[in-house]
């Protein structure tokens, strides 16, 4: 491996300014006990990774739903998806906020 690739693997993924907006929101809405910037945009968000449950999942989308004036529904098949990293919840907040 070379030098560059070691060091980009040993560097932390920069959250976009928006995925940091929505970990602010997540840290706040869910008394999460880490910074907004220690939430590593690719990290799984349920179970391992951040660790949240399902009761954490549906007080996030509430939250999301009153910060951003959008809805994200239980029914969406896509929602293991969705929540799957911040950068995925992020990238689909952001498509809704867009129509």
């Amino acid at each position: 491996m070379s030098n560059t690739a070691a060091q980009a693997t040993d560097r932390a993924i920069e959250a976009t300014p928006e995925e940091l907006e929505l970990a602010k929101l997540m840290v706040t809405a869910l008394n999460l006990e880490v910074s907004a910037a220690e939430i590593d945009p690719v990290a799984p968000l349920y179970g391992e990774g951040l660790g949240l449950d399902s009761i954490d999942i549906l007080e996030l989308a509430l939250a999301i739903s009153k910060a951003y004036g959008v809805k994200l529904r239980s029914d969406d098949e896509n929602n293991t998806k969705i929540f799957s990293s911040l950068r995925n919840l992020s990238s689909h907040i952001q498509a809704l906020r867009a129509q």
